[in-house]
């Protein structure tokens, strides 16, 4: 693939379609983005599922809490026009030859145990093994996912940036860093860049904002709510400096 848009679909396109939906994921395809971030949490019965929130609370017509739902009970929800809540596989299809995915676990301590097990199996019944990348807030879950697979791409996400993170990094060969866009710096951008780390800055909705960062840190991956706002910043800049083929 190439003419790809240096930036991550936030959760797809939610702007315009339920977040997280199938509907959203296609959108964000459609608009030449090749890179997908969503979530995972694991059902009742053991099985991945692209949603952000622990509960349904906020994104569909149901209440409670994903890990009390089995697959059969969640796909009853509505989670916005007629859209369900897609299992990591149906998204994993879809973007399959077409996209990178950002796949992040809302692992939480042991809420969901097996979490890194069931999406490792996912990934590779899918043969996607090497078009993800797998990350979390919860850096014990990336330091499991390392332990079951030598060979999957991770990452690390940081509400603000540490210098801690760069050591964590290096044992687990983590190829990528995501952190809200508040906190980058020059000295920040330059170690990603030194320890060979692509850096991703969350989540980047502002114009203003989306033109500074364009033009401060054009290396920098820009994960966004506001896909058509992203895009055209990138096509008046220049999408050449940043573009990256899968």
């Amino acid at each position: 693939m190439s003419a790809t848009i240096p930036g991550l679909a936030h959760r797809g396109y939610p702007k315009r379609y339920p977040e997280n939906t199938i509907a959203s994921f296609r959108a964000a395809l459609a608009l030449s983005f090749r890179h997908l971030e969503l979530d995972v949490h694991l059902t009742k019965d053991g099985v991945p599922v692209v949603i952000h929130d622990p509960t349904v609370n906020r994104t569909t017509n149901g209440t409670g809490f994903i890990k009390d739902y089995t697959l059969a009970e969640l796909r009853k929800l509505d989670a916005g026009h007629g859209e369900t809540i897609p299992t990591l596989e149906e998204v994993l299809l879809l973007a399959k030859g077409r996209a990178q995915v950002d796949i992040e676990l809302k692992q939480s301590g042991n809420l969901y145990a097996g979490l890194e097990e069931k999406v490792l199996e996912t990934v590779r019944a899918c043969g996607m093994s090497d078009q993800v990348f797998v990350t979390s807030f919860d850096h014990y879950s990336i330091v499991r996912m390392r332990e079951l697979s030598e060979e999957l791409e991770l990452g690390l996400v940081l509400y603000g940036a540490t210098p801690s993170v760069f050591p964590l990094a290096r044992e687990l060969r983590a190829r990528y860093i995501s952190v809200k866009y508040i906190y980058l710096t020059d000295h920040f951008v330059r170690t990603c860049e030194e320890h060979g780390i692509q850096l991703i800055a969350w989540t980047v909705d502002d114009e203003a904002d989306m033109r500074k960062l364009r033009s401060q840190y054009p290396q920098v991956w820009v994960c966004t709510n506001e896909l058509e706002r992203w895009k055209r910043c990138v096509e008046e800049t220049g999408s050449h400096r940043s573009e990256v083929s899968l």
